[in-house]
């Protein structure tokens, strides 16, 4: 195991003494946002976005607006760090990082994928055993993904954050899995099916919690005083060199290529 992400119930129950948290994810085509505060959830949003320099902006006034709060109410912000696309993610850091000065609050940033898994930990398919992958479309015939187990109160990420061609990861895939993501969940599912492999795929709508789980990561984090400092926290770009792809293994305790900072990514609580 490589560390674990608490599951939805005790992840928010930590985060419960937590104001206002503003959580945001630009890694995709989608701007994914939500508010927590107090261990719930007051307003969620995912929108397709033209551009997320351009219309970010008004997402996050949308959001406040149905929190009810102004963006001085924060005790924070958490942001999507990556995997996902460059610009995006460049785009929500830069602007996280200007409301964090601007407001003079905390900022945390926060694993996407650990989001992404965290969206299909609540359906029926994620029973204890089962595996869920997130997964994003890496353009050039890849996906950045991962693969985590659940468990009673948890998921157990078992591989780091990987960039792989798609058929590859499909055919290294053991036992049942749950897939997390846009279109490219359906093209994993078919091919793990067509293998033999026994897989599902979580509905678009459970997406829609992506910004909240950013949040409530986000939270969690404050409450144990582990915030980042704007002028460090950087996105987690996973592009590795061609060989590192050959050479990974996804079964736990195997090699596996990492984060480029090469550390436990600080969203999570150590098992």
């Amino acid at each position: 195991m490589i560390y674990r992400v608490l599951s939805a119930e005790p992840l928010f129950a930590a985060g419960v003494e937590v104001g206002p948290v503003l959580g945001l994810d630009t890694g995709s085509g989608v701007a994914r946002l939500g508010v927590v505060s107090g261990g719930r959830v007051l307003a969620a949003i995912a929108q397709p976005v033209k551009s997320h320099g351009a219309d970010l902006p008004a997402a996050v006034d949308e959001l406040l607006r149905a929190a009810g709060i102004g963006i001085r109410d924060l005790s924070a912000i958490a942001v999507g760090t990556g995997p996902g696309s460059f610009t995006g993610l460049r785009v929500g850091l830069s602007y996280a990082k200007g409301i964090a000065a601007g407001a003079r609050i905390r900022i945390v940033g926060i694993s996407s994928l650990d989001a992404i898994a965290l969206c299909g930990s609540g359906t029926p398919a994620a029973r204890p055993g089962t595996k869920i992958c997130p997964i994003l479309d890496a353009r050039k015939g890849e996906v950045y993904t991962s693969l985590y187990a659940v468990v009673s109160d948890a998921l157990e990420k078992v591989t780091d954050d990987l960039v792989i061609p798609l058929d590859e990861f499909a055919s290294r895939i053991a036992g049942e899995v749950l897939f997390v993501g846009e279109s490219k969940a359906e093209d994993a599912r078919v091919l793990v099916v067509r293998r033999g492999g026994r897989a599902t795929v979580a509905g678009a709508a459970e997406l829609w919690h992506q910004g909240s789980f950013i949040a409530a990561l986000g939270a969690a984090r404050v409450a144990r005083d582990d915030v980042d400092d704007a002028a460090t926290v950087e996105p987690l770009y996973v592009r590795a060199p061609e060989a590192s792809v050959k050479s990974i293994a996804l079964n736990p305790g195997e090699g596996t290529h990492g984060t480029p900072r090469g550390r436990v990514d600080p969203a999570t609580r150590g098992s």
